[in-house]
């Protein structure tokens, strides 16, 4: 009998940990034969710590599991008060379109031989038997974006480093994930370790670099011990090394741990760090791509960017931009949080709209009051009110609403939420981030949570001058902490002007 219990993150926050133990004393009080695999998360938070049971039909589904409920899965399993049937007929996991995602959950994370049964090292295959630039050619086709901030065309980066002369270039993987309701970077490094370490592969081989770093943010621990031990067995199976599948090209990881800094998320801070200085922005150009890691050409992408090259390259160019609308292709795994009834890991092709994504994947807010406004892309992201939901999922189509994607982490509020006091959340959070290099974000942020303040405090005046402030630090600010940290006040301010009024209404 093989028992998959989550050793994902939030599941042992919740308990999995115990629910693993508790499976294994009620098996062996009966006298039977278990197999307790670990694997990661579905992505359902609510029913997590959710316990698979393998059978000929296929999983079935218990959740959200306790130790006291171990016993009866024994005895009774067709009448286990948390039965949920088959995994995969779940509906939250049956509306999406997983290839990020694919093995999530599905694998043993640290079972190479799984990996591969499971479509793993495809791609990589595929890729050494073509010539590196038709590998960039296959990934730029992909119509494959950046997952962690702007979406810039992944295959753009590439050509770049491919064309910059050098004997040394380096692929750096962004995984200081920092933004609040963004997780799904950690699940994937938790879930599916190999599919990072392959994509990783594949961009060195396709662009002429021979060594990579993942930086990871040490509020990690899991994910960091995780894609330690992945890389170590990687290591040992000739997935890395002098000779990449016995290819005689080489390509080897090192996992470096940063201490916490969010501005590290920014790729230029996060080289500096990796060099061993302090984590503060450079000035553009030269971009990372001519001159990066140590003066040296260098490819800068996310972990969902890197994870997602495996099955591009296993399935083609045109499989993959067959999914998304206009120029944002392929799929998103979007990370429902805050009030949010459904919680958790959701991925879909672009294009489904904000409303859908909120009120019928998410179920709307677990308070269930009305949704007051959902934030997109992290605490620098704007606030989208009901009035916007209509807008679909899509980098253009969300910067002509006034806003953008990021990481799409998507965080919910119902209708007792005081926009001006989470304007001022944002703000405060920038002043308190900033590395200091620019003045825009180092003297306009602290400037923000003053003039925001005084708003509250009832002075009516101060609204133009927020306004004039937040202005010059979008385009004065050198990344994205300062010139974005005006959105979240700005889309507060415009959609909800009775926040702000009734602050001034209290003062008074």
């Amino acid at each position: 009998m093989k028992i998959y219990v989550p050793a994902d993150a939030l599941a042992r926050a919740l308990g999995a940990d115990a629910v693993a133990a508790a499976l294994a004393a009620a098996a062996a009080a009966r006298g039977l034969v278990v197999q307790i695999l670990r694997n990661g998360s579905r992505g359902m938070a609510w029913l997590e710590p959710l316990v698979e049971v393998e059978t000929p039909e296929g999983r079935l589904a218990f959740g959200p599991f306790s130790g006291a409920d171990a016993g009866a899965l024994f005895d009774a399993p067709e009448a286990h008060p948390k039965a949920l049937g088959l995994t995969e007929e779940i509906p939250f996991l049956k509306r999406q379109t997983r290839l990020t995602f694919a093995r999530v959950g599905v694998i043993d994370p640290l079972d190479l031989a799984d990996y591969e049964a499971e479509g793993g090292l495809a791609g990589l295959r595929r890729a050494l038997a073509m010539p590196p630039e038709a590998v960039v050619a296959e990934v730029a086709d992909s119509g494959l974006r950046g997952r962690g901030g702007a979406g810039f065309p992944t295959g753009i980066k590439w050509r770049t480093v491919a064309a910059a002369p050098g004997p040394q270039k380096y692929i750096v993987c962004n995984a200081d994930e920092g933004d609040s309701g963004s997780f799904a970077d950690r699940m994937l490094i938790e879930g599916d370790p190999f599919a990072l370490i392959e994509g990783m592969a594949i961009a060195g081989l396709a662009v002429g670099a021979d060594k990579g770093f993942v930086y990871i943010r040490s509020e990690y621990p899991d994910a960091i011990a995780v894609l330690g031990r992945a890389l170590a067995l990687a290591h040992g199976a000739g997935l890395l090394g002098a000779s990449v599948l016995g290819s005689g090209r080489g390509f080897d990881i090192e996992l470096r741990v940063g201490a916490g800094s969010y501005v590290c998320g920014e790729e230029t801070a996060l080289l500096n760090s990796i060099e061993g200085k302090r984590g503060t922005v450079r000035a553009k150009p030269p971009l990372p791509a001519i001159e990066g890691l140590w003066g040296k050409p260098t490819v800068v992408n996310n972990v969902l960017s890197l994870a997602t090259v495996p099955i591009i390259l296993a399935r083609g160019a045109g499989y993959y931009r067959d999914f998304g609308i206009g120029r944002s292709r392929g799929t998103m795994p979007l990370q429902l949080a805050g009030n949010v009834r459904f919680g958790g890991l959701f991925e879909v092709p672009f294009g489904m709209t904000l409303g859908e994504i909120v009120n019928d994947i998410g179920g709307g807010t677990a308070s269930s009051r009305p949704v007051k406004a959902v934030q997109v892309g992290g605490p620098l992201g704007a606030w989208f009110p009901p009035a916007l939901f209509d807008t679909p999922f899509g980098y253009e189509e969300f910067a002509a609403a006034g806003g953008l994607i990021g990481h799409a982490g998507l965080v919910v509020v119902d209708e007792s939420a005081d926009m001006l006091a989470l304007a001022r959340f944002a703000m405060e959070f920038c002043a308190v981030e900033s590395c200091g290099k620019c003045t825009p974000c180092r003297i306009g942020s602290v400037r923000g949570v003053e003039t925001l303040d005084r708003i509250a405090a009832g002075d009516g005046a101060a609204v133009p001058l927020l306004r004039d402030l937040c202005e010059t630090m979008r385009l004065g600010s050198l990344c994205a902490l300062g010139g974005f940290a005006p959105y979240p006040v700005l889309s507060a301010l415009d959609h909800f002007p009775q926040d702000f009024a009734r602050a001034r209404e209290a003062a008074e």
